[in-house]
């Protein structure tokens, strides 16, 4: 197909290009690059409210969305989709960036959004998902939202986090807490607590493994902690490890890159068990946003304590002996952190290592 020729899109006083606008980009559903910025501008005051402040990962599809299209999870840029952390080359200068570090503790300036026209410019370079730090600048030390991933495991579904959805809602309510909803867009539900920022990546990462836990004896069935594939079972996973430093989910709003196009939807708590992930995408989601608005808003300006969640931490430790959990394999090892071993291997090493 021959290239389009580029247009310009005055976006809140900004001038932004897309180029190539008739480029396909999920040719499945007769979507073009244009028709996703179109989307996202459609739900503008949502993705904008999911981003505004926070350091941002894009995970740039330039090519669109195809079958069998693969995602580099290396950052060599190698495949036909890749996340990109620090900010593209020639960005405009009104394009606003953040200094982040990695766990190596290597510093980035990564795409930071405060205005609408940098969300199209993003989605210009082939961006669907917006990978959203849990921190808003200048604090970027301090996490201000809890993100609990309830992840289906082999042989569970979208309808099993369903389940577990109420209970987490009951859970954080007996702790003063208010949790917000959300699809993942994929099978799986993400919640979102803000809290205040006054707390560490460590201490929020620990405030989510008590809850999984807790989850976790009220519904041992049906829900699991355990970081190795092979003892979660077919169980919802809490994957606590999204709490980690640099480890992100994908932004209400954000296009997740199957062949659906289905978009991460923040939900009412009311509708979970009545909803599927196939009930939001591109095409549905922009008349949703008009008729309820951003469900999310409340995220950016509540903020809750921490320490009724640290204290349960601190009452698993003693009365159970649960201590911290293992990071992902790319992590440092972090002090408290148990053997970095699958357990089916861990009779194979030596005590001490």
């Amino acid at each position: 197909m021959a290239a389009t020729k580029a247009i310009e899109l005055e976006i809140a006083g900004r001038t932004v290009r897309v180029s190539n606008p008739d480029k396909p980009y999920f040719a499945d559903r007769g979507l073009t690059k244009l028709d996703i910025v179109n989307y996202f501008l459609a739900v503008g005051d949502g993705i904008l409210g999911a981003l505004k402040d926070r350091p941002t990962t894009l995970e740039r599809w330039p090519g669109g969305w195809f079958e069998g299209a693969k995602l580099s999870t290396r950052m060599d840029n190698k495949g036909d989709a890749f996340y990109q952390k620090r900010i593209a080359k020639g960005a405009p200068d009104w394009v606003e960036t953040v200094t982040i570090k990695f766990p190596s503790g290597r510093p980035a300036d990564e795409l930071c959004p405060t205005e609408l026209g940098a969300v199209a410019w993003a989605v210009n370079l082939g961006t669907l998902t917006f990978h959203p730090w849990p921190v808003r600048r200048p604090e970027v030390e301090c996490p201000d939202q809890l993100r609990i991933d309830l992840d289906p495991q082999p042989g569970t579904s979208f309808a099993d986090a369903a389940v577990v959805a109420p209970v987490l809602r009951e859970l954080l309510a007996e702790f003063g807490l208010e949790g917000f909803p959300k699809t993942s867009g994929g099978r799986g539900l993400h919640v979102y607590v803000p809290i205040e920022p006054r707390w560490s990546f460590v201490e929020a990462r620990r405030a989510v493994i008590a809850v999984g836990r807790e989850l976790s004896r009220r519904m041992p069935e049906q829900v699991t902690v355990n970081w190795w594939k092979e003892e979660r079972g077919e169980r919802v996973f809490i994957d606590y490890n999204q709490m980690a430093r640099d480890r992100t989910i994908a932004s209400a709003y954000s296009v997740r890159p199957n062949a659906r196009a289905r978009v991460s939807a923040p939900l009412m708590w009311e509708e979970i068990p009545d909803v599927t992930p196939d009930d939001f995408d591109v095409l549905t989601m922009p008349a949703r946003f008009l008729e309820v608005g951003d469900l999310h808003a409340a995220v950016g300006e509540k903020a809750f304590s921490l320490e009724p969640l640290l204290d349960l931490a601190a009452k698993h430790e003693r009365d159970h002996g649960e201590a911290d959990l293992p990071y992902p394999p790319e992590y440092p090892k972090m002090p408290g952190e148990p053997l970095r071993v699958q357990p089916s291997r861990a009779k194979d090493r030596p005590r001490d290592e």
